[in-house]
């Protein structure tokens, strides 16, 4: 097994645990409470499926190197991040708002993500051939995303008691797998690392700052909902982006995009969520 093999291994195994370890901190209750509340569902959804794309293309118009910017589209195209409930609380947002958000993303994004990324990429592709079969993209998250979402899910339900002693470990593994997946990448790519762009870093900051911006804007007039729907809207799913970019772009900057902008949006997100925190103690 070579290195890049091994590497697309551990992040689909990260992925699946990650999907599993969410189905098993939430119940269906909570989800069908969000998604009762269709105003803020097709807030969430218009943010994350169209904004945040439209966003991210009309920045990557500005002559970003088509593999990095196949990297930006596939974070833009994956939502549902499982960092967006312990960050909301950081906030002091409202957590089962920002959960049920997050599930309902990840899961609605193993179908939407492939297709949304199939229409943008040749936007971006320039003179490269930056092509994604749709249909295997499919094929490939409903087994490593929204399979084992629902047997975390399915666990939860039947065995309450079970799920909330597998829930600690399960979180501690999924951190785990996902930093050995980004220490692979960084350790096979440094070079590609090395020679970023400081007209790339202001992209990601200017992406991150158009993602919160959205979330904001969208998330209504309570301030606890609009914490959540910002965090949610501004973290993107690494997981599913990493399965994404290493399985049709192994070894290019795309990849390195994809984790260079998730350490972004982590390090930015949790920032201000510090920040809402300490300025709202009772939110």
């Amino acid at each position: 097994m070579t290195v890049t093999q091994f590497t697309n291994l551990i992040v689909a195994v990260a992925l699946i645990e990650m999907m599993i370890t969410i189905g098993l901190g939430v119940t269906v209750g909570e989800l069908a409470d969000v998604a009762r509340d269709w105003r803020l569902t097709a807030k969430a959804a218009w943010g994350n499926y169209v904004c945040v794309p439209a966003a991210t293309l009309a920045l990557l118009l500005c002559r970003t190197p088509p593999m990095t910017a196949a990297g930006f589209l596939i974070l833009a195209v994956c939502p549902g991040a499982p960092f967006g409930p312990p960050i909301t609380a950081i906030a002091k947002g409202n957590v089962a708002t920002a959960v049920g958000l997050m599930v309902l993303l990840a899961g609605s994004s193993a179908i939407l993500a492939p297709l949304l990324l199939g229409l943008l990429l040749p936007f971006v592709a320039g003179d490269q051939q930056l092509t994604v079969n749709p249909l295997d993209m499919v094929r490939t998250l409903l087994v490593t995303q929204l399979l084992p979402l629902c047997l975390g899910l399915a666990i939860r339900s039947a065995r309450p008691q079970l799920a909330e002693r597998l829930l600690k470990p399960a979180n501690a593994a999924g951190k785990v797998l996902v930093l050995l997946a980004c220490g692979l990448i960084v350790g096979t790519q440094s070079e590609i690392f090395l020679g970023i762009r400081p007209a790339s870093v202001v992209a990601m900051l200017a992406l991150l700052a158009a993602s919160l911006g959205t979330g904001w804007i969208l998330g209504g007039p309570g301030l606890a909902n609009r914490k959540a729907l910002t965090l949610t809207t501004a973290l993107r799913n690494v997981g599913v982006g990493l399965v994404i970019a290493t399985g049709s772009f192994a070894r290019t900057s795309a990849v390195t995009a994809v984790v260079t902008y998730a350490v972004f949006e982590i390090i930015g997100s949790l920032l201000l969520a510090m920040w809402w925190g300490r300025q709202s103690p009772r939110t």
